[in-house]
């Protein structure tokens, strides 16, 4: 699996790391970090990320 995220369309708002702490993260600058290949045991909250997120800028690739 292989996560996606437009950082174009990203604006920071930072629900993906409260759904899904282990893959994504606030930086230092509040800027989004993310985990590109996580485990595939981090799927649906990978699945629960993408739901919530505001701009819909996150993707998942098999």
């Amino acid at each position: 699996m292989k996560v996606i995220v437009d950082m174009n369309l990203c604006q920071d708002h930072g629900q993906c790391a409260i759904a899904a702490p282990e893959v994504f993260r606030m930086d230092e600058s509040s800027r989004l970090v993310f985990e590109a290949e996580p485990d595939e045991s981090m799927r649906q909250y990978v699945e629960d990320a993408i739901d919530v997120c505001p701009v819909q800028a996150i993707f998942l690739e098999d």
